[in-house]
């Protein structure tokens, strides 16, 4: 409800600034300029007396779509009055209701003939280029809408969930697998996901120039919610601790496993996960990895092994007695396999000494001197505790409904949840807790959590590090992979690069299905060319055979 009425008020402010910025030229086109002010019917007149596709008003007050379409509606205005100098698009697009107000309040503003018969050789010119332009918002208004309310691309860039995903996977995911999410920040421009281009390292992020309007903002809704993400599911979701952008959906995707949901308890245990004290469930394309240290009297054919095994993240060090390889993404197979290599002197998994916080690590070149950094950015979550990636836990995924006791031992695991994901002022003055400005000793969660996992275990900045991932944060489930090109994108985990190809065997394979053979969906992506192009050709058609008539 509070969505709609958020919506409502964007959509009376715009119709006044419409109806106050145009009604006189409404009225030289023979209209009540009353009519100015009518959300929708505004824009229709405009449609009819520009002669362009009328059903294109329906996506004019659309979060996002609507900013294009109403340029769009304001450019052919102006274009009836004879404004189509460059300067003029310009401002129209730039200061659309201040220049349409200047151009309503002026006196020369007249209505041009657009008949055929009186149309000069560069004005018929002038009338192709705007079909075209015309066809080219069409594919770009296709494109976003198929981008924001069916599906989306995602990249994967690191190697949290390989085997089962790869670096250079490229997904289409799902936006209504767990119910469709509406926009929250609905002025943004299209395709892009928080920034428009990053600066530098050196710069702050924060600085970095937003891909959408933050001060025009919507309240967190989802539609037809049937399912919530079950145990194994993998997930696309918001991180949550993004302290760049402030917006839900523009936060930075994350693509893992959902291992655990709300009101289950997690723990690990040297390496392996339990859930609800019984071991993880492995489907049939999942493949758990694990970090081993290898020692090697001389140095290994590194592109051999990864011609064999695909990803392969490693650092490999010399030393005075040989080299020391720290890989970090083995299955229990592949291990067996590389520690049966004649130059390997020996290999073992590395587990974290339990009761060991550290998260960091960093390998040097003396054998045995595997050490331990502490990184205060990638703290392990709660940040009181003395746990790690290997000994975790138990720790209960919070669920909407319960209530939870605050003291200083457990204000950190709820914290966040608290301040960021339900939005309540937190104090913690003088060893009391205050919400709201109410001293209180507990607390009532207002959503589910989630726990998301990557298959690669010792190389996946996931929930053990941000914590729990709320239900607001959701995108949705993975479909397919349509694109995979090995070595696009580079790992920091890895001293090798790999070699770049086309993974060919990959394309428009299912995910997310627990299958060891995936089912293909090439008839997707043919579907989609044959809906796109067929589209246009038959309203081409339509056109040519009207004409004809």
């Amino acid at each position: 409800m509070d969505y709609i009425l958020t919506y409502s008020l964007y959509v009376v402010v715009l119709s006044l600034l419409m109806g106050i910025s145009t009604w006189k030229l409404f009225k030289k086109m023979g209209y009540n300029p009353l009519f100015a002010f009518v959300p929708f019917y505004n824009y229709l007149i405009i449609q009819k007396e520009t002669k362009h596709p009328k059903w294109w008003v329906a996506m004019a007050y659309l979060p996002i779509i609507g900013p294009i379409m109403m340029t769009v509606f304001h450019l052919f205005l102006m274009r009836h009055f004879g404004k189509s100098k460059f300067t003029q698009v310009l401002l129209t697009v730039i200061l659309p209701f201040i220049y349409l107000a200047t151009v309503n309040y002026s006196k020369d503003a007249e209505v041009e003939s657009e008949d055929e018969l009186y149309l000069t050789e560069e004005e018929k010119n002038a009338k192709k280029k705007d079909t075209f332009a015309g066809s080219i918002t069409f594919a770009v208004v296709f494109a976003t809408i198929v981008h924001i309310f069916v599906t989306q691309p995602f990249g994967i860039p690191t190697g949290s969930m390989e085997r089962t995903l790869l670096v250079g996977d490229f997904l289409f995911v799902n936006k209504w697998s767990y119910g469709y999410r509406m926009p929250m920040r609905p002025v943004a421009i299209p395709f892009l996901q928080g920034t428009i281009m990053d600066t530098g390292q050196k710069g702050n992020p924060k600085d970095d120039p937003k891909s959408y309007v933050d001060a025009v903002k919507l309240p967190y809704w989802r539609l037809f919610q049937f399912n919530k993400p079950q145990k194994n599911d993998i997930v696309v979701f918001n991180y949550p601790q993004d302290s760049v952008h402030t917006a839900i959906d523009r936060k930075d995707p994350y693509v893992k496993r959902c291992v655990a949901v709300a009101g289950d308890v997690i723990e690990m245990r040297a390496g392996r996960l339990f859930v609800n004290g019984k071991p993880e469930t492995i489907l049939g394309d999942q493949q758990e990895q694990h970090k081993f240290i290898a020692h090697a009297g001389s140095q290994l054919d590194v592109p051999a092994l990864y011609n064999k095994y695909g990803f392969l993240p490693l650092q490999e060090i010399q030393t005075n007695e040989g080299f020391v390889y720290d890989f970090q993404g083995l299955t229990d197979q592949i291990a067996k396999e590389i520690k049966a290599l004649p130059q390997i002197i020996d290999m073992k998994e590395h587990i974290w000494d339990k009761d060991s916080a550290a998260i960091g690590y960093k390998l040097n070149a003396a054998r045995d001197a595997y050490t331990k950094n502490i990184d205060t950015t990638q703290s392990i979550f709660p940040i009181n505790k003395k746990w790690n990636q290997d000994w975790y836990g138990p720790l209960k995924i919070p669920k909407k409904g319960d209530v939870v006791t605050l003291n200083q031992e457990t204000l950190p695991e709820y914290q966040w949840i608290i301040s960021e994901y339900e939005h309540n002022k937190l104090e913690n003055r003088n060893g009391k807790i205050f919400i709201n400005g109410q001293e209180t000793n507990q607390y009532t969660i207002k959503q589910d959590y989630y726990m998301m996992i990557g298959d690669n275990r010792d190389a996946s900045l996931d929930a053990r590090f941000f914590g729990f991932v709320p239900e607001e944060n959701i995108v949705g489930k993975p479909m397919f992979t349509w694109m995979s090109l090995q070595g696009a994108f580079k790992d920091s985990s890895s001293t090798y690069q790999a070699p770049f190809k086309v993974r060919w065997d990959r394309m428009f394979k299912a995910t997310n299905t627990g299958e060891v053979y995936k089912t293909s969906y090439w008839w997707v992506a043919v579907a989609i060319l044959v809906l796109f192009f067929g589209w246009e050709f038959f309203v081409n058609l339509f056109k040519k055979k009207k004409q004809e008539d």
